[in-house]
């Protein structure tokens, strides 16, 4: 690990605020390109205190929206690349299952983006669905398309993976060191809990920590940190709703009972269980994350009771392990990728929970080239801060 720099010139060409996947790879592609890059982390690593933490996340090519669709080919060779760097086995393939109701905008936005990237799908009717996937119920009366590519990717030891493979190229990574101040200029001061740091420029991926950082630099977003629900489903009968068995990772797009996506994975992590979550939580102060949520019981289990028990009816309708994440949502759910309106040196990258694990190796190469001046190769209209009226002053 890197000493802290002295007074005067820096002594990094890149800190990185945030050891989340997404922080990780914007400093693995940092150190990849030959810069001398810090990777800074307030918690001891690894924590499950933020969004990156969990065995597994889903990866797809399915995305009604065409900016995310057209990334994952990109994703897809990132990922095998540091698959092959690492030694590690990152992605198993299982297909992912997508229900959509007739007519529905996002369900027919997916179908258009699957045919116009030549993703292998098959589309599935109401009364095939449960011929092919004997574990699924298409309840209301929903269609499906299988993509067959799409899979699970190990969540935890990507993370550990992409850290590993900074720090052998050349990197620097300080954990239980928590950001107190950001100095900007052409020189960047970041002073922490242990020390002070100088840069050329400064990453910020800190997740629900983000607009804390960002107030005394005159900016906050529109971010809101989510506490939410992950939770695990015993199996009625050992092994039908296992990989083994040919079933797959699952997207329920939103409807009038759930009025957020209800996506889950194949039993793996714990013994005969699935896991099935709501794509929404409850708002939470990102340090406050343990207190319970007022009321006796959380409304997004509530919904996965009712889901779990009209389209898994293999599943016990009661869920086994509950465990918590956090989420930091945009209003319109897009990412924020971006240079700070004043100081552009300074780069944001926020608002990723729930879809941007799979997207990380691109996410993180584009913060890694804002960082250094350099124009991003793909479309940033979606995921600049200026599409927010009055960011400045925008309030958590």
């Amino acid at each position: 690990m890197a000493a802290p720099s002295s007074a005067g010139s820096p002594r990094y060409d890149a800190i990185v605020v945030g050891a989340g996947i997404q922080g990780s790879f914007a400093a693995y592609h940092l150190a990849k390109r030959g810069r001398r890059a810090l990777l800074l982390e307030q918690f001891p690593l690894p924590h499950s205190r933020g969004s990156s933490h969990g065995q597994s996340r889903i990866i797809r090519s399915t995305y009604p929206q065409p900016h995310y669709a057209r990334a994952m080919p990109e994703c897809y060779r990132l990922w095998a690349q540091l698959e092959a760097e690492a030694g590690v086995q990152l992605h198993r393939q299982t297909g992912l299952l997508v229900l959509g109701a007739e007519g529905s905008p996002a369900f027919g936005a997916c179908l258009q983006s699957l045919a116009q990237h030549g993703v292998p799908r098959e589309l599935l009717s109401a009364q095939e669905l449960p011929r092919r996937f004997p574990g699924v119920r298409a309840y209301g009366g929903e269609t499906a398309v299988f993509e067959p590519t799409a899979g699970v990717l190990r969540a935890d030891k990507a993370l550990r993976a992409v850290q590993d493979l900074f720090l052998q190229a050349g990197g620097a990574l300080r954990d239980g060191e928590k950001v107190v101040a950001i100095n900007p200029g052409p020189v960047v001061t970041v002073r922490t809990s242990a020390g002070v740091h100088r840069a050329g420029s400064l990453v910020i991926t800190a997740g629900p920590w983000t607009n804390k950082l960002l107030a005394p630099l005159g900016l906050q977003l529109p971010l809101q940190p989510l506490r939410v629900s992950v939770c695990y489903w015993k199996e009625k009968v050992p092994g039908t709703y296992g990989s083994a068995a040919g079933f797959p990772c699952f997207l329920s797009l939103r409807t009038s009972q759930t009025p957020h996506d209800v996506y889950g994975l194949p039993a793996s992590e714990y013994l005969g269980m699935v896991k099935v979550c709501y794509h929404h939580g409850c708002p939470v102060d990102p340090d406050e994350r343990d207190r319970e949520p007022e009321g006796s019981a959380l409304p997004d289990i509530q919904i996965l009771r009712g889901f779990v028990s009209r389209y898994l009816p293999g599943l016990e309708p009661e869920p086994a392990v509950v465990e918590t994440c956090m989420y930091t949502i945009t209003p319109d759910e897009d990412f924020v990728l971006d240079r700070h309106p004043q100081f552009s040196n300074i780069v944001i990258g926020a608002g990723f929970s729930g879809h941007g694990f799979k997207l990380a190796p691109v996410v993180g190469k584009v913060l890694c080239e804002l960082s250094l001046g350099q124009a991003p190769g793909c479309d940033m209209e979606p995921f600049r801060i200026q599409r927010f009226p009055g960011q400045r002053r925008a309030a958590l």
